[in-house]
């Protein structure tokens, strides 16, 4: 895989609010089959800051697939069929503590897992691979996120533990409490799969959790609404459009120093004369340099 300043290929998965990149440039709509089905939307592929980006709606253009059912798979292995080794994710998320307030950007570092239904590897059938997922984000890309996000004006938070909740339904407040015990910083319904997914395709992956609401714990706000989060995504959109803006110029010159893209190296733990043919084509975009 290149990785010369002129070849870097980047992606962005845009969340709730942010389903288009206005500045992009040149765009071309790119339909992507995998061996997962669709992904949630075309890629729309054109120019920003000068460098080739792929950009995808996670929910579909419309808001048209809750979290359980997102195609997480297909998007990640769609980028990866792109040639894309870096991931920019924004996400709308709710404030687990009263210092984030809503349109406040926290750069997660950490993950904790409470969903239930979803499909979460590329390993699950006749292959096995176990991935070093201690450090769930790329530390390069995240520290370049969060100073392009003080550039742009936010008030960025540098870390933090994002819990990802199964969804679609909002939390019980009992639950609320419970995850303020642990002290997680920020509640999501996504960001934790496309993570994983993405460490096992060896793609650079940072997320930028933009705070919409206070969850249900703090008894100063009203109840959650959708009103009440559509009214801060659409002030978080043109906010979080400038900071991948000057990532992705950023990108041109400064790639992270990572282990992310080979972290396959010494995770496969199957033999490759075990490994069907089958198994090698479905996946050769993702174990070919190891598996032959």
């Amino acid at each position: 895989m290149k990785h010369k300043n002129e070849d870097i290929s980047i992606g962005v998965i845009g969340g709730s609010g942010l389903y288009e990149m206005s500045d992009l440039k040149n765009i071309t709509e790119v339909i992507v089959a995998t061996p997962y089905g669709m992904p949630s939307d075309n890629f729309i592929v054109g120019e920003l800051a000068g460098h080739q980006v792929a950009f995808l709606a996670r929910h579909g253009r419309g808001h048209k697939i809750n979290p359980t059912n997102l195609p997480t798979r297909a998007n990640i292995y769609g980028f990866k069929k792109l040639g894309v080794d870096l991931i920019i994710s924004a996400s709308a998320c709710g404030s687990m503590k009263e210092k984030y307030k809503p349109k406040d950007i926290v750069m997660i570092d950490q993950f904790i897992d409470r969903t239930r239904h979803r499909p979460d590897t590329f390993f699950d059938e006749g292959i096995v691979a176990h991935i070093s997922f201690s450090e769930p984000i790329c530390p390069g890309l995240s520290e370049l996120l969060y100073e392009c996000a003080k550039k742009a004006g936010a008030n960025a938070h540098h870390g933090g533990t994002y819990l990802n909740m199964e969804g679609p339904q909002f939390s019980t407040r009992a639950e609320s409490n419970l995850y303020r015990s642990w002290g997680v910083d920020v509640i999501g319904m996504t960001n934790l799969t496309e993570a994983r997914l993405a460490r096992e395709a060896e793609i650079c992956y940072a997320t930028m959790a933009m705070v919409t609401d206070y969850d249900c714990w703090y008894e100063g706000e009203e109840s959650v609404t959708v009103e009440m989060i559509i009214d801060i995504l659409n002030k978080n959109a043109k906010t979080a459009q400038d900071i991948i803006k000057n990532a992705v110029k950023k990108l041109g010159s400064e790639i992270p120093d990572c282990d992310c893209r080979s972290a396959l190296k010494n995770a496969i733990i199957t033999r490759p004369d075990a490994v069907s043919e089958e198994v090698k084509k479905k996946l050769n975009i993702i174990i070919g340099k190891y598996v032959t």
